[in-house]
């Protein structure tokens, strides 16, 4: 598959170390410019979900933290977690009921998500503005879309 521009992140080939460093420098200076307390935890929290573009559970984020020697409690993880959505850090995909690494981090937007049911890979995409240009003001959007990512659809899953 070529590198298409037009292809979401999340399944597009990439240079994912430069991914993840520019998202968590992004994630510092937001938090340095906001006043926002990135602490170990939140950020160990970060970097798990940006290793890869797979969402992943609360618990499975704990399993990690807990590896890593943060704590094994619950509230750990989606005390974490929470901080990174408020942040805009990530974001939950309510089908899965798990969190990713947003692709947009700091920049205020609505995101659909297209979550591959075979590499469960999610990536996100901007909801097209003009649908709250009709005078109807848009407080939440949720779309969570599932399919073939094009990696899979090249590679022949059904």
């Amino acid at each position: 598959m070529k590198n298409d521009p037009n292809t979401p992140v999340g399944f597009a080939r990439h240079d994912h170390g430069a991914c993840i460093a520019s998202a968590l420098t992004l994630a510092e200076a937001r938090c340095r410019d906001t006043g926002a307390q990135l602490t170990p935890v939140r950020r160990r929290a970060l970097e798990i979900l940006l290793e890869s573009h797979v969402a992943l559970g609360a618990y499975d984020v704990l399993a990690r933290l807990a590896e890593d020697g943060f704590g094994s409690k619950p509230p750990v993880a989606y005390r974490a977690l929470s901080f990174l959505v408020e942040q805009g850090f990530a974001h939950r995909i309510e089908k899965l009921n798990a969190y990713v690494a947003c692709t947009h981090p700091g920049e205020a937007h609505d995101a659909a998500f297209m979550i591959c049911r075979n590499c469960h890979k999610v990536a996100e995409a901007e909801v097209d503005a003009t649908l709250g240009e009709n005078g109807f003001v848009i407080e939440n959007i949720v779309i969570e879309a599932e399919g073939l990512c094009p990696i899979c659809r090249e590679e022949g899953a059904v």
